[in-house]
Formats: C-alpha cells, structure tokens, sequence
C-alpha cells in the first residue's frame, strides 16, 4: 500500500469506485431485467443510458457525480424509512425524526 493511501483517513462520503466497477453495476442490473425483457423494457432502456453516460464521462467527474448520487440515495432511504413508520404509526419514526433534527442534519 502506497504512503499516501495509508494516511488518509477512513471518509465513508469519499467515492472510490471506479468507472469500470460502475458499468459492471449497469450490466449486473441489465442482465437482471433482460431475462423478463417484456415487463423491463422501459427499465433496460433507461439503464443502457445511464452506462452510455458512464461511459462517455470521464473518471474524476464520474466520481463527483456518484458520490452525490449516493448521498441523495442514503437521505431518501432515511426519509423514506421515517414516512413508511409514520404511516404504520410507528413511535420510534418520532424519536428517530427529532434525533435527526437535534444533531443538525435535518434540512426541513
């Protein structure tokens, strides 16, 4: 391991993937949705554009831009996990929602 790897710290935000990992995602999903073609056809469409976006993007941007996309993703996937037990009345969705508040990460 390089000097320069060993002293950087651990930034769980920092996006290390590189473009040919990210197109192999694309192709894992793609062949998914291929072997139901009729029911995914909008799906397979819509993910061959994004791996020709990856493809034609070079390899700092890439990582800017999914490194963002992956942020947004974690905020969704908190939000929406606090709407759905909300919705079931769930008390710990309150409790979770006020933490949330309390250590200034919320931005409503």
């Amino acid at each position: 391991m390089s000097k320069k790897k060993q002293n950087k710290a651990f930034d769980p935000d920092r996006f290390v993937l590189t473009k040919q990992e990210i197109v192999e995602f694309c192709d894992r999903v793609l062949e998914k949705w291929n072997k139901n073609p009729k029911a995914n056809a909008q799906n397979i469409v819509a993910m061959n554009a994004v791996k020709m976006s990856v493809l034609w993007t070079d390899e700092d941007s890439l990582k800017a831009i999914w490194n963002e996309i992956f942020k947004w993703a974690f905020a969704l996937l908190y939000k929406n996990a606090i709407s759905q037990t909300k919705e079931e009345n769930v008390d710990w969705s309150r409790i979770m929602g006020k933490i949330k508040r309390l250590d200034g990460t919320d931005t409503h």
